[in-house]
């Protein structure tokens, strides 16, 4: 038991990959199924009428949600590594109530006409068609960003408590409201753009209640919990802890809106705008695995990284399968299938995904390597060099981006999937570099 009385995922010593790959296994699915929600809803609006607008507005709407939400992705890391006893619970939870408060004020915001003109015409410079769409889709994700943040928090509870099972089951209801409330807002006769907005709002709505009634127990526990450690967590402390990740996270999801601009600029913009989300969503269902990797690496490191050695070795097996898998779906004739008849893109369409496609197949194991370094240095308390390494990949994106539409004239897709792959190869190289004394593992300095 941990001194709240919430168990922890055990001891690490001994750490197997049988072990691993259990505590994972439910995670890895809970991003499994969250990822099957974006090719779902882009096969579901390429069959409505208008599919292309639609795609492209529903994309761009889902992008500036994202980045809205960003403050709240690491409160689950956040409740995995820090709520340790009741005190602590307590500050983060309202900790958590007040950052998600937040991020759906500026929401609200990012709503009122002029600011919303502002963002979609001048800033990102989007069709009207587009635009029109995009206020609809936004509005009805109004929900999102707080729903977020509330689950988040009890999902990363149930985790640092080992039950991580719950998390999949809650991931689990999500998926079902999300379909269910997307066919019911298809069959009402609603534009693709709004089924999509709406279907998800709902799914995060159900994930969210679920994951609260699920951790009820764990809360329990924790709050009957007897006095705190001797080191008692602080909201300073929480504010210095979470920045670095908040502003990672930040920076990470800004990438949406900033592609989004530059494939507005670029050669084929509606296509662009319209297969982006597509191929996002086939890249994401694969990348997923790495991502899910993160606080398995925070759970399960230990205090003094008795945990490495197995940790690095499932994560480069994972990395390898995961764009292995990739691959043999881009390069064979699976990738007509997956873009016409299970995305629902025209064939014309079909064609335009799949060089990108092609160019995006590293980025599942860059992933799941980067969200293991990341885990190093969460367990460590020293979020710097994350937000430094994001910092770095953000940037890479925008001059390969810049480069690539302002100088080549490249097509805005193309471009895009190079500019992926570069600012994921150069957060990885950063989080790598440094001097010995310095990283996060004793281990990894041999």
């Amino acid at each position: 038991m941990s001194p709240g009385g919430v168990r922890a995922p055990g001891p690490v010593a001994g750490l197997t990959g049988r072990r691993i790959l259990l505590f994972w296994a439910p995670l890895a699915s809970t991003w499994l199924m969250m990822a099957v929600e974006g090719p779902f809803l882009a096969a579901v609006i390429a069959r409505l009428a208008e599919p292309t607008p639609n795609l492209a507005a529903f994309g761009v709407a889902l992008s500036l949600a994202l980045i809205l939400e960003a403050p709240v992705i690491m409160l689950m890391g956040a409740a995995t590594a820090l709520a340790r006893d009741r005190e602590s619970f307590r500050k983060l939870r309202w900790f958590a109530y007040g950052l998600s408060a937040l991020v759906t004020a500026v929401m609200v915001l990012l709503l009122v006409p002029p600011v919303f003109d502002w963002t979609t015409t001048r800033l990102l410079a989007l069709p009207q068609e587009v635009a029109d769409r995009t206020r609809g889709a936004l509005f009805l994700l109004l929900p999102w960003p707080g729903a977020i943040g509330y689950r988040r928090l009890y999902q990363g509870l149930l985790i640092r408590r080992g039950l991580t099972r719950r998390v999949g089951y809650g991931t689990a209801a999500r998926l079902v409201a999300m379909a269910t409330a997307a066919v019911g807002l298809a069959a009402a006769g609603l534009e693709g753009a709004l089924v999509g907005g709406g279907a998800l709002a709902a799914g995060v709505l159900a994930e969210a209640l679920a994951c609260r009634l699920m951790a009820r127990g764990a809360v329990r526990e924790i709050l009957a919990g007897g006095e705190p450690e001797a080191d008692p967590l602080t909201y300073r402390a929480i504010a210095t802890f979470y920045y670095p990740l908040a502003l990672s996270t930040t920076l990470t999801l800004a990438v949406h809106p900033l592609t989004t601009f530059f494939l507005a600029q670029g050669r084929s913009p509606v296509e662009s705008l319209a297969v982006f989300p597509v191929v996002r969503s086939v890249v994401f269902l694969f990348s997923c695995l790495g991502l899910s990797y993160q606080e398995v690496g925070i759970a399960l490191l230990g205090d003094r990284c008795e945990g490495y050695r197995p940790l690095r070795r499932f994560a480069l097996i994972l990395a390898a399968g995961a764009s292995a898998a990739l691959a043999l779906l881009a390069f064979s004739p699976a990738a007509d299938f997956w873009f016409q008849t299970v995305s629902g893109l025209p064939p014309e369409l079909a064609r335009f995904a799949l060089w990108p496609t092609r160019v995006l197949t590293p980025v599942p194991a860059l992933t799941v390597l980067l969200s293991f370094l990341r885990s190093l240095w969460v367990n460590r308390r020293d979020t710097g060099p994350i937000t430094r390494a994001t910092v770095a990949e953000v940037g890479a994106i925008g001059v390969v981006l810049y480069l690539g539409i302002g100088h080549l004239d490249a097509v805005g897709l193309h471009a895009a999937a190079a500019a992926l792959v570069v600012g994921r190869v150069c957060s990885n190289a950063l989080l790598l570099a440094g001097r010995a004394d310095r990283r996060p593992c004793p281990e990894t300095a041999r």
